[in-house]
């Protein structure tokens, strides 16, 4: 089942499971799965308990149900998610002046 598959499948679920991984909580709200870390380092999202760095992250459908519904919200997650790739190309902008 490929990707678009899996996510049309995910939406048209009645009920939600109460926690979402990182990819389920990006189809929820709306973002690429790629930016969910980008949330996560902006203090935008905070994964349920004090999961290590480098394992599956899940976060809590009731409180991605209330981002889902704050346009506040949405602003500044799309704002940081904009400022990371404005920031992230300058300094590749920057690197290939210096080469």
């Amino acid at each position: 089942m490929n990707i678009t598959a899996q996510q049309t499948e995910f939406l048209s679920w009645k009920v939600v499971p109460a926690r979402l991984d990182a990819t389920q909580a990006a189809w929820f709200l709306g973002f690429e799965p790629h930016e969910i870390p980008r949330l996560v380092t902006a203090g935008l999202l905070k994964p349920l308990g004090h999961p290590a760095r480098n394992s599956t992250k899940f976060f809590a459908t009731e409180t991605l149900e209330h981002f889902r519904r704050d346009e506040k919200w949405l602003a500044r997650a799309s704002d940081a998610i904009a400022s990371y790739w404005r920031e992230r190309n300058a300094r590749k902008q920057k690197a290939r002046g210096r080469a």
